[in-house]
């Protein structure tokens, strides 16, 4: 739970990831352990390392920001002291952002509820997908494939008549065509050979 004020009275959460996902998912993986009490010292770290981000923030001290956003939070364990910013909004419900208020008990049968990531961390790149089709992109050959790449389009702006693979590359604005071996050595025989210096 970091804030940003930025000329702004209201906080607004400064980017970084969420504290919830955070407390939720590794604190509640932790819970089966019998050492979970070790996680104490880590709850202090980060605690105050966020005191002290807010603090920096707003030119206030750290005690002045833990005693503005001290609150005590409802758990299945009793009540719990966690720090808190709220954001009230006229109807609709407030904006919370909460830090703390797990208690650090072992928890035999905790139960973990992993989340699927919402999207591929790590989306394909459009070459890589391209390749994969395993089709020339200028015949439609289903023979082994290469990727030929230019360093610039511009080097492609010749004045005259231009080949086939030079227009389809113009045409879709990219640096790279997948081809077949043919149409590859058809490329490489329609460049200038540059001369030795």
């Amino acid at each position: 739970m970091a804030f940003d004020q930025d000329r702004n009275p209201h906080h607004r959460p400064v980017k970084g990831p969420p504290p919830a996902e955070t407390r939720l998912g590794q604190a509640q993986y932790y819970l089966l352990a019998a050492d979970v009490y070790r996680w104490q010292r880590l709850n202090w770290v980060m605690s105050t390392s966020m005191l002290k981000t807010l603090a920096a923030k707003h030119s206030s001290t750290v005690t002045k920001m833990a005693r503005k956003h001290r609150v005590k939070t409802e758990t299945p364990h009793g009540l719990r002291r966690c720090f808190e910013a709220r954001i009230e909004r006229e109807g609709r419900s407030p904006l919370v952002a909460r830090f703390g208020g797990i208690p650090l008990k072992r928890q035999e049968w905790a139960a973990i509820n992993d989340r699927s990531p919402s999207r591929e961390p790590h989306p394909r790149r459009e070459l890589i997908t391209r390749l994969l089709h395993g089709k020339c992109e200028v015949c439609s050959s289903a023979d082994d494939v290469y990727v030929h790449q230019v360093a610039r389009l511009t080097d492609l702006a010749k004045p005259g008549p231009q080949p086939e693979w030079i227009r389809i590359m113009a045409k879709r604005r990219r640096k790279t065509l997948v081809v077949c071996r043919t149409c590859y050595d058809t490329i490489l025989s329609d460049l200038p050979h540059r001369s030795k210096q």
